[in-house]
């Protein structure tokens, strides 16, 4: 059993802060990385060109080990999931007459790119809502399922729904969606870091996070997978650091075609962060040194006490 953990964090000892789901606190390792990124900007000369590669590398191998991703190059840092999601949205092959899948009253960033796309391409929107009361989240699932059909090119959800914390069945889905050749693209914001997230066991073609709330990272920082999908695709932006080579700074004007290998195309320009990106490393590293099953455990037994509903 994880032992008592507030002296790794700042807070106030008058009360106990359990809104994860809002925006957690920091760590105070998270709080001392990004002090020492500051102070170490304040004398660029300490920062070689290599150091625009190294530390970034570290924090896609860090969640990749919590999302049991084999290859790193598969994350990708990215600002929110609006931008993770909009990518997705760039590189779908949608048509007039096919349809996407959304659950209701999901968060926004995971919605308005679909709305925006299938008014673009002539396709439909279909909202798959639940009932009020006993049975909502089973009925819910089986709603979604009913829902995917040979006209299905994507299915975007949460892993948890942010407002309900219905949580979906994404095995079950994911079965489903193989059968029909569609995607699945998941927001994993309100769940990941907090439950364990398998890749290769789901199998979503992307997993978007915000890495302010159970990732334990600061805000406007995310973590993105894309899968194989997505390996020929197009980014949002043309980023010198997304090319090929371009570890080589003396070379950067030797205008490349190609991207960086698999789905690093796809990270957003000066991802770099010399401030957040130490701290999201030091936030997933503990997170791992945690685990997050060990979390699911702590809850049933809260849920066992009557502590949590």
């Amino acid at each position: 059993m994880l032992s008592n953990q507030r002296s790794k964090f700042s807070l106030p000892s008058s009360g106990t802060y359990l809104n994860g789901a809002y925006m957690s606190p920091l760590l105070k390792s998270v709080e001392k990385a990004g002090l020492k990124g500051m102070l170490r900007k304040r004398n660029p000369f300490s920062i070689a060109p290599t150091d625009f590669f190294t530390e970034t590398e570290k924090l896609r191998q860090e969640y990749a080990r919590l999302i049991n991703v084999k290859q790193s190059n598969r994350i990708v840092i990215i600002p929110s999931v609006s931008y993770g999601i909009a990518t997705v949205a760039k590189n779908l092959k949608l048509s007039a007459g096919d349809n996407v899948i959304v659950a209701a009253e999901q968060f926004p960033s995971n919605y308005y790119s679909w709305s925006e796309l299938i008014q673009e391409r002539g396709a439909e929107l279909k909202v798959v809502s639940s009932i009020h009361g006993a049975g909502r989240g089973k009925i819910w699932n089986e709603r979604i399922l009913e829902s995917i059909n040979s006209k299905t090119r994507l299915v975007a959800l949460g892993h948890v729904h942010w407002a309900d914390g219905t949580k979906f069945q994404l095995t079950e889905i994911r079965k489903r969606i193989k059968e029909v050749g569609a995607q699945l693209v998941i927001d994993g914001t309100q769940s990941v870091g907090a439950l364990p997230f398998d890749v290769q066991k789901i199998q979503p073609d992307a997993l978007i996070c915000a890495g302010y709330k159970w990732l334990m990272g600061p805000y406007s920082i995310g973590l993105a997978y894309y899968g194989e999908y997505f390996d020929q695709g197009k980014p949002l932006e043309e980023n010198w650091i997304n090319r090929k080579d371009s570890e080589n700074f003396a070379a950067l004007v030797n205008y490349q075609n190609d991207y960086q290998p698999s789905a690093l195309r796809y990270e957003v320009g000066e991802h770099s962060n010399f401030i957040s990106v130490p701290m999201m490393l030091a936030a997933i590293q503990q997170i791992n040194q945690w685990k997050p099953a060990m979390f699911r455990r702590i809850a049933k037994k809260f849920r066992r006490r009557r502590w949590l509903n």
